[in-house]
This record gives C-alpha cells, structure tokens and sequence, in this order.
C-alpha cells in the first residue's frame, strides 16, 4: 500500500539503518499550538501593534507643541477634562483651565497642545486654556496682519477667564497696530472673546518709551503723565481723581495686569492726591523738613 508502505531501498535514503518491518517518519507534521499557546501569540502580536501605533501617534505631534487645535470634550473627570485630538487623548488638568469656564461633554473649542510626554501607558498629551500663548495664536488664527508679521505682539499680560491686555506695534509704516487686531466693527476681537468663552480684552499700543507705554497699559482710563524711577523700576500713575477706579480696576485688576504688561511696579495716584503730596513736599522743603522757617 503506497499510503503507508515503503520500499526498504526507499526506505535507506530517509533512514540508512532501516530494517524490514520497522516504521519511520517520512514527514513531519506541524505542532499544534494549545488555546493557552495560541492565546498568549495574540497577546503579543496585538501588544507589538499597539506599541507601534503609538510611536506613530508620538511622532506625529512631537514637533507639533504650541499649536492650537480644536477639540471635543470626551468626559468630565473631578481633576481633568479628556479631549479628543483625532487620533489620540489629551488631558487638560486644572491648572490650566480658565477658572471661570465650564466644561461638559460633546462641546467644541480651541486648546493650546502645551507638552507632549512618553510614560509607561504610552504618550501623554497635555492641553491649555489657560496659557498666554494660546491667546496670541488666536490673534494669529483672526487677524491676517499679526499672522504676516506686519504687526507683532510684543507682549501679553492675562488673568485666564477674567481679562487680558496686549501690547502690539506695527513693524510697517502706515498700519495701525491696534486697529488691525479690533477689526472693523470689533468683529475680529470679537471672534477671539467668543472663544475665550466671555474673556475680556485691552489692546494697547506698545512705545520704547516707559512713559507711554504705561500710560497705554492703563487704558480704558486717562493718564495725566507717569513718574518714573529707573533705580527701583518702579512708576507712579497719576490719573484724574473720577478715574481712579476706572484706572485700579476691579479688586486691582486693571493696575495689576499693566504692570505684568510693562515689566514695571506701578502705583496709581488721583491728581488731587498727587497734588497734596507735591504741595507737602514743598511746604517740608521751604521749612528744612522741620516745621520751623529756615533763617536766611
């Protein structure tokens, strides 16, 4: 029988020492791997395609840190947010959310991917609201000038939620710094403020001159002129007395983000205060700072 009898000189060439009657393996047939086996090779396959997937989704954003996407809220965690970046989870902690937001499942809006992270479960993206350079990438996002180039911002003082100032100058003659960011009727602030969820924004005009520039921080209140003392890099404010809330703002706010705007220790004064302290100034001056007439 052919299917299981061989020919002894047949039989040699497989095995050299065969004799009559003796059985020997022509071919051998492939190992049957147990459930346990098999189970254990598809672990590793799909942990190997896993691991690869994300090297790929690493490599994908690694140089993309600073760029603003828009995303969609996955869930509400008591310590985060989880969005959704296309084809991978970013968290975005507490601390950089805008205090005064609220976030729910399924909305859409503009993050900033701050940092992008290898740990042990794979990449970790974070995001933030609350960062100053996603307010200047949604100036470049509105206005076509900042984007260009012709009008550059110089510097941005924020409190995330509650109010920001910018500080920008034309790079090109002609422009108005202020202006091209406000947009024509305000529309293009306005797009900005929308995403911010409400934030309030001061755009002011920069000026290599200290003087100025805090005068222009200070706004939407008047200036009457500004003192400054370069030792202790410290200026003093003076605005018209029915405008001194206006200039302090609410709870300080207004003084407090000039200040960060122009790197300087501001005190703002009402004029008639001012005028009171020039006046006792002169009045200690003329008597020798005793209180009695200087003999002459």
């Amino acid at each position: 029988d052919p299917h299981v009898e061989i020919a002894l000189a047949d039989a040699r060439k497989i095995k050299p020492d065969a004799e009559i009657e003796e059985s020997i393996a022509t071919e051998t047939l492939p190992h049957s791997a147990g459930r346990i086996a098999a189970q254990t090779a598809k672990q590793v396959v799909m942990q190997r395609l896993r691991e690869a997937e994300r090297e790929l989704i690493l490599e994908e954003f690694a140089d993309r840190e600073g760029e603003v996407f828009s995303v969609n809220i996955q869930r509400v965690e008591p310590r985060q947010v989880i969005v959704d970046l296309g084809r991978a989870e970013a968290i975005l902690p507490v601390s950089e959310q805008a205090p005064t937001e609220r976030y729910r499942a399924g909305l859409n809006m503009k993050v900033l991917l701050q940092s992008v992270e290898r740990s042990a479960k794979g990449p970790e993206f974070i995001v933030s609201r609350a960062d100053k350079l996603l307010l200047k990438r949604l100036f470049e996002m509105e206005v076509p000038e900042v984007f260009n180039g012709v009008v550059e911002i110089v510097a941005i003082a924020r409190e995330p939620g509650s109010r920001s100032k910018v500080a920008v100058r034309a790079r090109q003659d002609g422009v108005d710094p202020v202006g091209s960011c406000v947009g024509l009727r305000g529309v293009r602030i306005q797009n900005i403020v929308s995403e911010l969820q409400g934030e309030k924004i001061d755009v002011v005009a920069w000026s290599k001159d200290p003087n100025r520039f805090i005068a222009n921080a200070l706004s939407p209140s008047q200036v009457l002129h500004v003192e400054l003392d370069e030792e202790t890099e410290s200026a003093v404010a003076v605005v018209p007395d029915r405008q001194l809330s206006l200039a302090i703002g609410r709870e300080g706010q207004n003084a407090r983000l000039a200040a960060r705007l122009t790197g300087w220790n501001v005190d703002i004064r009402s004029n008639v205060d001012s005028e009171a302290a020039t006046a006792e100034r002169k009045k200690a001056a003329s008597t020798g700072g005793t209180g009695e007439l200087k003999l002459i």
